[in-house]
């Protein structure tokens, strides 16, 4: 008897072993293609969970080459610090290398060798009120001789070329692209004359990973696909009808009212949350949204800056979030739990809110790769643009996944504040692998200072510069007054940043005038339970807000 138990063991571990290791290769047999990818994009579900084909975010693009260390606090700007991070004259080489075929040079932009997937593009118009250029751009996969594609810099990937808005578009002075051009070995991309700015943020995946690398032929027979993700990106939807539960009613100045979620696996599909009066908009900075999943909190985030509106109500519309001009405030990130959940509202302002919350539950079945959702706050004024200096929006220890962002900052002075580039390090990098050119580069549009002005599109917005926002818009175009509020916002889908153990988010503060400005930003990321940021509750920084400077607007 003794005998047959211990065989009965070890053929339960045997059949344990190989049905893991049949799951484990069949993960890895999926096989990745434009059609798996375009179908991703529009799966908000699929962020809440690891991805099983993991992946780590990188990118190429134009920073300078000279910003190799931090400097001192209070050296000069030089090296980390430096802006020429573009290419104006043949001094310049912000860029890899110089090639020369049949006679012809070719700039080279990228040069990948190992799987992965082209996730997003962007370029600036080279004259801020000209939205063409006769540099030609070269698509080659897998070390073809030939591009894949080719044509006008700006026009493969603004939405008048192949790819269709959104998928591509023309954003503020900029051409972006946000669809996915896999490839099984290699990516090089070239243009046919130096380049100005630029940046190519692309996935990396293991050697082992199966992708099906992208293809006109491919591209043509996925029209109908195409078509209907657009369409979906442009006409956000919360399709899940679940068990709602809502709060509705007075909460009193420096009181909070929660309400608890149906109990055992769910998740939050949509969140919608309306208040009574925006005339003071300092509101959405001094209401604040909590919420609780199985006894721990993961959300802690003024209203404003968690739906993307920033100071005041600044209607937009985005694939994740809608600020409607009514005062709607919603959301459509899912939001998985285990066994409890709690939604809270809290009401730093000095006056009693009548608000209506409604969230939208539905089951979730719970698993190893599962994530929570989680949304922080930090905010700081004073910041001193001298000496120049990084601005930490979050760091992260332990394994998630990053997915977005809205920053608001008040400037007291006319000229340009956003010369600063982000600087993303993950998984313990000696330096980061993703390097921007500007803030609002990585906002998605160029010419900051001309660009006051909204604008929205499914992954990022501009909902409020200046005096703009969508109900007010810029009637002058030259016009460079930066002075006051502005909020920009940035969302993933494909270009989500997974991270295995940390990841660390700079802001570079790099402002052409010596002032103080203020900095406010929300961030949005999914983590398993043991993954903490350094972002805590801060209800002294939420009630400092930041003053507008006297006389404004000041045209």
């Amino acid at each position: 008897m003794k005998y047959f138990k211990v065989l009965y063991y070890v053929l339960f571990v045997l059949v344990l072993f190989f049905s893991c290791t049949t799951k484990s290769n069949s993960e890895l047999t999926e096989t990745i293609t434009t059609a798996t990818l375009l179908k991703d994009m529009v799966n908000r579900a699929k962020l809440a969970s690891f991805p099983k084909t993991d992946f780590r975010l990188k990118q190429e693009s134009s920073y300078n080459r000279e910003s190799v260390k931090e400097e001192a606090p209070k050296m000069e700007p030089s090296g980390w610090f430096k802006n020429h991070d573009y290419n104006s004259s043949e001094k310049d080489a912000n860029f890899i290398r110089i090639e020369e075929h049949n006679g012809e040079k070719e700039w080279v932009l990228m040069d990948h060798k190992k799987p992965g997937v082209l996730v997003r593009t962007w370029m600036p118009f080279e004259k801020p009120n000209s939205p063409d250029t006769d540099n030609w751009i070269r698509i080659y996969l897998d070390g073809a001789e030939k591009p894949t594609f080719e044509g006008n810099m700006l026009k493969v990937f603004n939405g008048t070329g192949f790819i269709p808005f959104p998928l591509a578009h023309k954003s503020l002075r900029s051409a972006v692209s946000f669809f996915p051009i896999p490839y099984s070995k290699s990516c090089k991309i070239t243009t046919s004359k130096r380049p100005f700015f630029y940046q190519f943020t692309f996935r990396e995946y293991k050697a082992e990973t199966k992708i099906k690398t992208f293809s006109m032929e491919e591209f043509n027979n996925n029209h109908a696909l195409i078509k209907s993700v657009s369409e979906a990106l442009l006409n956000p939807k919360n399709d899940v009808r679940g068990h709602k539960v809502s709060i509705n009613g007075k909460i009193k100045s420096n009181n909070e009212q929660e309400i608890s979620l149906p109990k055992g696996q769910a998740a939050i599909h949509s969140l919608s949350l309306k208040l009574d009066d925006y005339q003071d908009p300092e509101i959405t900075r001094k209401v604040v949204l909590k919420i609780e999943f199985d006894g721990h909190e993961t959300v802690w985030c003024p209203i404003g800056d968690f739906f993307g509106s920033g100071i005041g109500l600044n209607p937009f519309q985005g694939w994740y979030r809608t600020v409607s001009e009514d005062g709607a405030l919603s959301c459509r990130w899912v939001m998985p739990y285990k066994n409890s959940g709690k939604v809270s509202l809290l009401n730093l302002s000095n006056r009693a809110i009548n608000v209506s919350l409604e969230a939208n539950i539905k089951d979730w079945k719970w698993d190893s790769q599962s994530m929570y959702f989680n949304a922080a706050w930090k905010g700081q004024y004073p910041v001193s643009t001298r000496p120049f200096s990084d601005w930490n929006y979050i760091t992260i220890k332990g394994r998630g996944v990053y997915v977005g962002d809205a920053l608001t900052i008040m400037n007291p002075v006319k000229k340009w504040w956003g010369e600063g580039d982000e600087r993303i390090w993950v998984d313990n990098e000696m330096f980061p692998s993703i390097f921007g050119t500007g803030t609002e580069d990585y906002y998605a549009y160029s010419w900051g200072g001309m660009s006051t002005d909204f604008y929205e599109h499914p992954f990022h917005a501009q909902p409020h510069a200046h005096i703009y926002n969508k109900i007010n818009r810029k009637k002058e175009s030259g016009t460079r007054n930066t002075q006051g509020y502005s909020t920009e916002t940035r969302t993933r889908a494909l270009d989500v940043m997974p991270f295995g153990s940390n990841l660390k988010l700079d802001m570079e503060v790099w402002s052409g005038t010596d002032c103080e400005m203020g900095y406010g930003v929300g961030m949005y990321w999914y983590g398993d339970a043991g993954t903490e940021s350094n972002r805590k509750p801060d209800i002294e920084e939420v009630l400092n807000v930041p003053p507008l400077p006297d006389g404004f607007p000041n045209d």
